[in-house]
């Protein structure tokens, strides 16, 4: 139409289309600028090679501290030591001999010596590796489509740009054209190609985005960084790996692709703390080269990594022996994190408490770690005078909640040899095996309530039985808890774990592993209450008929029914495990006697790391077939200092109420389960009296000194309330909520502590005989008005400091 026919209004129509149409462009235009990583141009290098990890400036560094640390020292003698035996004609097969194994002794070596017969060995490695077809295994060539590139490549490629990057100026023109086309065409190209070209990628963050795309990714950029002398379009392919860091560390996983989230915003990786580590720790040392290489531009900022290495610390359990580690699906006992930590010693996060880790690391040797004596950890790691400053412990809490990854860890202190209690309910696949709900325990300096661990994955007994739920600490219906296919295609409804709580002596969390389980159960929560020397692990499970469910339990050690007990002991550590509901065991006579308590069946499984080895494990089976459940076991703590007097307990039973009085260390606990509010009534209010309570609360924990008046409120010294909106007890409201809450309220001497969680705004009563003279909120310092008449705190609109819980 003519601009001449135009009535104001389809002017105004068409100008207003044209505005929305150049906003749009704008927008795009202006996202692609905001998201676009370093331009080739931007690049400023810091100098000639070597750059990449074994700098001059390193160098120098360590042939300065030399003569000051004898300990380092002696730890590079042994490295020189390891390349003079690697250049020996009749050097040893296996790792001294191959390329990757020797190529950092060797470069070091030839950066510290200057000799001419580790540089003439790397050339060696190096121009063998180039004679070779491809750097990729045969089995990837058979996919389809065909993987040109994989987890060797990767490897290749980081040592064969070490060794070029170290002897780059010794090198010929023409070995340096063969080893750069080798790199560039066998390594770079063929990764490249496959995990990040849009012309020709057949992965995506959502098929492979975990462990493989950074090993991949980051050694083919390590590689791109090597050659950047010879090669055009190494800056190119650096800019696309660095705007695909960032989408990597925050990939939020695909509901179509039944893929989670990568990276826990506690900075770990879902797919457990081995994985973890050899993910973080590719993309650190490729970080490491870029900022040794570059004076600029620094590489995307990734907010993760300030996290990234409290996950090792949290998941670590210090001993007077190695080190071990929460070992939840393909998991270790031995790894440790001290390679990505010491990798961020070295790009300048000196955070105190990672020397306090790296201590603790010393005299482990798991595969993937860096030792203080590696050629790495010689440059990179803190000195011995930086390691003798570490804090007695680290400055983090005693508790830790991965919300998106499904774990969290509670233990007694950092001291050595304390207790742990981890707690797994996340995502199921692959590495992270169909274990929603389940827990492990470590005591007295020993793994004593185990996970089954892993195997040889190409072991037939991997995926029948390690993977599966009946090889870990959980609620089994029929002999099944989840689907044994969910290790191939994922958890479309993983579990979950919330509501940390850690007020010292009493500790608590919620697992819940309905959704994993949702084909053979309608509900399936455990909770786990820690109250001083006792863990009450209490399951409430229901099914869609009736069937036989069972509480599963893995040790390692000797286990022995004496009585009301299961007596699990493996040297200095012992616990006792006593089921209370749905029944005990037998007190005396035959269990053929007692058909009515419950069984202790013994089961088969395997050794962890070693298939061909059986061991025992233990079900404990109610006497009857149901559709729905509560067990309530408690674990007792046995140690030096409680073993003539151990916790008693007592069963606690009433109408629609199951619980146990606790008495330790001069206080009685009564803890009360509304069996109202386990779903067993819709639409009704679930109040009940339990022990003269009245509450709706889901689970309620009320402690006070022995000898105090019971019935008193003000007695008490610590109220716990699960899911609950009001406590009352004669007339006296102890607890007043509109919403259901999570509280932890106790008296420290004239202070009170509590811990609340619930939705951001919330209007809470809480009983206080006497105000107190300091008031902290969810760890937090605050002032709340106080009705004398009532004796009541008033807690109004506390959005700030609840509705969120503790983690990382």
């Amino acid at each position: 139409m003519p601009l001449r026919d135009l009535t104001p209004q389809m002017f105004g129509c068409a100008v207003a289309r044209w505005h929305r149409c150049f906003l749009a462009v704008l927008t795009v235009a202006s996202l692609a600028v905001a998201t676009r990583g370093p331009a080739a141009q931007d690049f400023v290098r810091r100098g000639g090679h070597p750059y990449l990890l074994f700098t001059a400036e390193q160098i120098a560094g360590l042939k300065e501290r030399l003569p000051q640390e004898p300990a380092l020292a002696q730890a590079w003698a042994g490295v020189l030591a390891d390349a003079n035996r690697a250049v020996e004609p009749a050097a040893p097969g296996g790792r001294a001999g191959a390329p990757g194994g020797a190529m950092e002794t060797l470069c070091l070596a030839y950066r510290m010596t200057g000799e001419k017969k580790f540089a003439d060995k790397i050339r060696e490695l190096l121009l063998r590796q180039c004679a070779r077809p491809m750097w990729n295994e045969d089995e990837m060539l058979k996919r389809e489509p065909p993987w040109h590139s994989a987890l060797g490549t990767a490897a290749t490629i980081y040592t064969v740009a070490l060794g070029y990057d170290c002897i780059h100026d010794e090198l010929s023109p023409a070995d340096r054209a063969t080893i750069t086309k080798a790199l560039v065409e066998l390594g770079i190209r063929p990764t490249l190609n496959d995990w990040v070209s849009g012309d020709t990628r057949i992965h995506s963050l959502d098929t492979m985005g975990h462990n493989w795309w950074s090993a991949c990714v980051f050694m083919a950029g390590f590689g791109a960084l090597a050659v950047l002398d010879e090669e055009p379009h190494a800056r190119t392919w650096l800019d696309d790996i660095a705007r695909g860091s960032i989408e990597w560390f925050d990939y939020a996983g695909s509901a179509l692709e039944t893929k989670p989230r990568s990276i826990d915003p506690g900075g770990a990786l879902y797919e457990s703390a081995n994985y973890d580590n050899f993910a973080l720790s590719e993309y650190l040392q490729f970080r490491l080269a870029w900022t040794n290489t570059f004076r600029s531009p620094s590489l995307p900022e990734i907010p993760v990594l300030a996290h990234a290495a409290d996950f090792f610390i949290d998941v670590c359990y210090p001993n007077t022996g190695p080190l071990m580690s929460v070992n939840f699906g393909d998991g270790s006992l031995g790894v440790d994190g001290s390679r990505p930590v010491t990798l961020l010693w070295a790009l300048g996060d000196h955070s105190p408490r990672y020397l306090w880790y790296l201590n603790q690391t010393r005299a482990t040797q798991f595969r993937e770690g860096l030792s203080g004596s590696a050629p790495l950890g010689l440059v990179y790691a803190p000195s011995p005078a930086e390691l003798a400053a570490a804090p007695a412990a680290p400055d983090l809490p005693t508790a830790a909640l991965f919300r998106d990854m499904g774990w969290a860890t509670l233990r007694t202190s950092w001291a050595k040899d304390a207790t742990l209690l981890a707690v797994r309910s996340g995502f199921t696949w692959n590495h992270a095996h169909a274990d929603a709900g389940s827990f492990v325990l470590f005591h007295r300096g020993t793994y004593l309530l185990i996970d089954s661990g892993n195997c040889n994955y190409a072991l037939p007994e991997y995926d029948s039985y390690y993977r599966q739920s009946r090889a870990h600490n959980v609620v089994l219906f029929n002999g099944e808890a989840e689907n044994p296919e969910d290790t191939y295609f994922g958890s479309q409804f993983p579990g979950t774990v919330s509501h940390l709580m850690d007020a010292g002596e009493l500790k608590y969390v919620l697992a819940d592993a309905t959704g994993p389980t949702a084909h053979l159960f309608a509900r399936n929560f455990r909770h786990f209450l820690w109250l001083g020397d006792v863990i009450l692990i209490i399951d409430d499970v229901k099914s869609y008929e009736p069937g036989q469910f069972a509480w599963m339990l893995h040790f390692d050690g000797e286990a022995e029914r004496r009585g009301l007990d299961l007596h699990v002991t493996h040297g200095a550590a012992s616990v006792l495990v006593r089921p209370l509901f749905p029944a005990t065991f037998p007190d005396a006579g035959l269990p053929t006697d007692y058909p009515e308590r419950m069984r202790l069946v013994p089961q088969t499984g395997l050794k962890d790391h070693d298939a061909t080895a059986k061991v025992t494990y233990y079900a404990f089976e109610p006497p009857e077939q149901t559709r729905q459940s509560t067990f309530l076991t408690a674990i007792v703590l046995v140690d030096d200092k409680n073993q003539g007097h151990l916790p008693q307990m007592e069963r606690l039973e009433g109408p629609n109420m199951i619980g146990v009085r606790l008495r330790q260390q001069g206080t009685t606990t009564d803890v009360y389960l509304n069996l109202l509010a386990e779903g067993r009534i819709r639409h009704r209010n679930a109040n009940i009296v339990a022990g003269g309570w009245e509450t709706d609360a889901y689970l309620t924990a009320i402690t006070y000194p022995v000898g105090a008046n019971p019935a008193d409120p003000d007695a008490a010294t610590r109220y716990f309330i699960a899911d609950g909106s009001y406590l009352r007890r004669d007339g006296k409201v102890v607890l007043d909520s509109l919403s259901k809450i999570f509280l932890v309220a106790q008296w420290k001497g004239t202070g009170l502590d509590v811990l609340l969680q619930g939705q951001p705004t919330l209007n809470v009563r809480l009983r206080a005989a006497r105000k107190p003279a300091a008031l902290e909120l969810n760890g937090r310092p605050v002032e709340a008005s106080y009705d004398e008449q009532a004796r009541a705190l008033l807690l109004s609109r506390a959005s700030d400091v609840v509705g969120t819980e503790p983690g990382r």
